[in-house]
């Protein structure tokens, strides 16, 4: 008799920098879950990874004098990178991918045509507000105080010929699934996706970029590299098999039970998310779990704001079970 089947995820982690104790929290939360649907039977798929692409890695990787490549490999593979830290911290994670992965960029080139071909993405003129520490485009009247409403630091003006996916299209749909389902988690996120984003009306998103070159490049049009965040959310198919052949567990396994993500990225994982996928005619996840932030000196902790605590240092000096513990035991 095959076995009950559990498919959990973690964000992929943006390696602009070492990660600290709040991916940590996330990934050991998610491992705990991981382990008990083990012990109750269930056939598991975990899976974690690191999202490599972008403008913000481009620039760090100029201003360190390496290529970008040689930036995320440092951060992810180097001493004391993201692999040394989920191998010291005793997380048993089934699959790691990086969207730097040969099957994922040409997967990704397929979905990208596919919702093009679909009718879904079109070419338009992107003029607005753009924060590069969070991958993010704005509306001058979603901003607050003139600042990125989700990481409170300076934006930039962006000017340029872009793609964009027909996100207004899903609104009422997506709507549904959030007011009418269980669908996000705990439900307190659900008035703020709708109050913030949905009501005001959803804006079609900017699904490329032409003013840097570190992405995956739109096969179509060269010029162009896909949004970080649309190759990104991606990588919870790709990592299975789908529109590829580096795995075969996608029939298996999704749709994903659950995402475990911060609530910074709650807005793309529970209004873009299934609205590509509902573009794509693809089982949608079952929830999206937006846990809280850990907090220093009162502020959201950041790597780009240097306030961060080095989980290292923690396991060092108090062991990792009981930092693993501590963890699980102090926040929700």
């Amino acid at each position: 008799m095959d076995k009950k089947r559990f498919y959990i995820t973690t964000p992929i982690y943006y390696p602009s920098d070492k990660l600290h104790i709040g991916h940590t929290y996330c990934t050991v939360a998610t491992d705990a879950m991981a382990r008990y649907k083990r012990l109750t039977g269930y056939d598991v798929m975990f899976l974690t990874g690191t999202d490599e692409h972008g403008q913000k890695i481009e620039d760090k990787a100029r201003d360190a004098g390496v290529t970008p490549q040689q930036f995320v490999d440092n951060i992810v593979c180097g001493e004391k990178g993201i692999l040394d830290l989920w191998k010291l911290m005793n997380i048993s994670n089934d699959r790691f991918i990086r969207t730097t992965d040969d099957y994922h960029v040409a997967a990704v080139q397929k979905i990208f045509k596919k919702m093009h071909d679909n009718g879904d993405i079109y070419k338009g003129t992107y003029k607005g507000k753009y924060c590069k520490p969070c991958e993010s485009f704005w509306t001058e009247s979603q901003l607050v105080d003139g600042k990125c409403p989700d990481c409170g630091r300076d934006v930039e003006d962006a000017e340029e010929e872009a793609y964009f996916f027909k996100l207004s299209k899903y609104a009422d749909r997506v709507q549904h699934l959030l007011e009418d389902t269980d669908f996000l988690q705990p439900a307190s996120r659900v008035n703020e996706m709708v109050n913030n984003f949905i009501k005001p009306g959803l804006e079609d998103l900017c699904v490329s970029r032409t003013s840097f070159t570190w992405g995956i490049p739109v096969d179509f049009d060269p010029g162009h590299v896909v949004y970080v965040w649309v190759d990104a959310l991606f990588n919870y198919c790709t990592a299975l098999g789908f529109m590829n052949d580096k795995y075969d567990d996608y029939d298996k396994f999704w749709p994903a039970d659950v995402h475990f993500v911060g609530k910074e990225i709650v807005r793309f994982h529970s209004i873009i998310w299934p609205a590509m996928l509902m573009s794509m005619d693809m089982p949608l996840p079952k929830h999206v779990y937006g846990h809280g932030w850990l907090v220093m000196d009162g502020g959201k902790m950041s790597k780009s704001k240097g306030n961060v605590v080095d989980p290292y240092v923690l396991a060092e000096r108090f062991g990792v079970d009981a930092l693993r513990f501590f963890l699980l035991r102090t926040f929700p």
